[in-house]
């Protein structure tokens, strides 16, 4: 098989990376061309890099993160309660592995949803299956798939899932079919994968958003059981004045 055929036959395997390295291996003269070890060394680690890359690519879009946010573009400092340490600590996703839930409070415009999409995309990064879900937009979506029949395997992908994010939690009233949603999946999740919930109102008051006490102490139980949580203060970060990191 001569070195046209070997690539063809690549391209046919769908193996891109490894083809696109043997490619450029096969450009200098033959005496400057790499040993038999490094000839099939490089591709494989092309290969495994493209792949990488394609699979990460697919996360991120799938995530359908609210923001592209990095968490190397945080804003940190001790006015607004969010240190680099605390971040470091979840820069590796070990907290997915751990299943510790993050919960984000914050007055509108502290960086919340921001933040939350910064480790969302840090998972992806990492690996790891995240989803954002508006919380508002959540309900509706409960509302639907109850109507069409789906809601059986809503809740099966979000179980799935290993990274789910809440975002915007409380701005409107959470009626009971939400709150029991709302408890099943955190239920479904619960030792097995985290679940990061931004919200305006401090979490202390989260009690109250969820309204029925009973519903309220499971979830809550579920949620704060094993949580890293951020209270963030300081000035809105939307002001003309102030340019977010």
């Amino acid at each position: 098989m001569n070195t046209q055929e070997t690539l063809v036959q690549l391209k046919t395997l769908r193996l891109s990376g490894m083809s696109q390295s043997y490619q450029a291996i096969l450009q200098p003269p033959v005496h400057q061309q790499p040993e038999a070890h490094d000839l099939i060394a490089q591709p494989v680690d092309a290969e495994n890099l493209h792949r990488t890359n394609k699979r990460t690519q697919l996360y991120l879009k799938n995530s359908k993160l609210r923001y592209t946010a990095m968490i190397e573009q945080l804003a940190f400092s001790d006015q607004r309660q969010l240190t680099k340490n605390q971040i470091l600590q979840l820069a590796d996703c070990t907290f997915i592995k751990k299943a510790e839930n993050i919960l984000i409070s914050g007055a509108t415009g502290a960086g919340k949803s921001f933040l939350a999409c910064a480790i969302g995309h840090q998972a992806c990064l990492m690996g790891f299956k995240t989803r954002y879900l508006n919380f508002n937009r959540f309900i509706e979506t409960i509302l639907q798939t109850k109507l069409d029949g789906t809601y059986a395997k809503l809740l099966n992908q979000l179980e799935k899932t290993q990274l789910l994010i809440f975002d915007d939690f409380g701005l409107c009233p959470i009626d009971n079919q939400t709150r029991l949603a709302l408890l099943q999946i955190l239920e479904d999740r619960y030792a097995k994968y985290p679940t990061i919930i931004a919200a305006q109102l401090p979490i202390a008051k989260w009690y109250e958003i969820i309204g029925e006490p009973t519903i309220a102490d499971a979830v809550l139980d579920r949620l704060l059981a094993h949580a890293h949580r951020f209270e963030l203060k300081g000035h809105s970060l939307r002001h003309p004045t102030i340019q977010p990191k």
